[in-house]
């Protein structure tokens, strides 16, 4: 009896062995499927991305040696000669790993405006401001005249005849007083014994030169007028004046003159006028 339980203990631990092993066995083979699906699945995705990086490499390739369709800048032709270039021919370098390139768009540049060529020797000269010149018939006193410029000066008087400091010497205070192109007013003071007033009008003529050769040229210019005298002190009176000189410009500062005057009061007056102005 001890046999037989010994039997059936014994065949039912062999049964359990068969068993186990059996599932061991079927698990051996079912993680082998897994392990060759996992491969396989594994070979199929390296082959993929081989595949995949060989076609973007022929993409990359073509993008490089196709031209990108860009729209040409027009640009104003400068006056320069053309330079003739030679276009370079640039082979693509073929690389394991490279970046798809994708056309950009082209910048449109807006066309520059032609400059002028300017000359190195010529400078541009600023314009002066327009000078108004003055009509001749125009009245304004002070102005110059055709015979020269206005003065102020002093001198003497030398007497020639008479009973006035006009006929006798006496210090001269002078001036001429440019009203138009053609006139001056003249007015001097003579002071000695009795003071005269004199106070002609006078017509300017123009400047003439008195030598005709030489470095040193000397120019006049000859005036001729009348007006009024006056005389102060026992014998007041009032009479008529006749007068007559010479200007003659010694720079563009100073004006010399000569001039005789003739007065008509009770007598005949006559005096020579002798003098340097300055110019304004």
């Amino acid at each position: 009896m001890n046999l037989r339980h010994f039997t059936k203990t014994f065949s039912l631990v062999s049964f359990t062995s068969v068993i186990v092993a059996a599932s061991a066995l079927s698990a051996q083979a079912q993680e082998a499927k897994k392990t060759v699906s996992a491969r396989t699945i594994a070979n199929s995705s390296v082959n993929t991305l081989v595949a995949d990086k060989n076609v973007s490499n022929k993409a990359a390739d073509l993008l490089v040696q196709t031209p990108s369709n860009q729209t040409p800048i027009n640009q104003t032709p400068s006056n320069q000669t053309p330079t003739n270039q030679t276009p370079t021919n640039q082979t693509p370098v073929e690389s394991e790993q490279q970046t798809p390139i994708y056309p950009t768009q082209p910048q449109q540049q807006t066309p520059s405006s032609p400059t002028v060529p300017t000359s190195p020797s010529q400078t541009p000269v600023p314009e002066s401001a327009p000078v108004q010149q003055q009509s001749p018939s125009t009245v304004s006193p002070g102005r110059a005249t055709r015979g020269g410029s206005s003065y102020i000066g002093v001198g003497g008087n030398i007497g020639l005849g008479g009973d006035t400091s006009l006929s006798e010497g006496a210090f001269a205070v002078y001036s001429k007083i440019g009203l138009t192109n053609n006139f001056s007013f003249r007015p001097a003071g003579l002071f000695g014994d009795n003071t005269v007033v004199l106070l002609p009008l006078t017509v300017d003529f123009p400047i003439e030169s008195v030598t005709s050769s030489g470095v040193q040229q000397i120019n006049v210019a000859p005036y001729l007028g009348a007006g009024a005298i006056i005389t102060t002190g026992d014998n007041d009176d009032v009479g008529f004046l006749l007068t007559g000189g010479v200007d003659v410009p010694i720079s563009s500062q100073f004006t010399a003159n000569a001039g005789v005057n003739v007065g008509f009061i009770n007598d005949t007056e006559v005096g020579l006028q002798l003098g340097v102005g300055y110019n304004f």
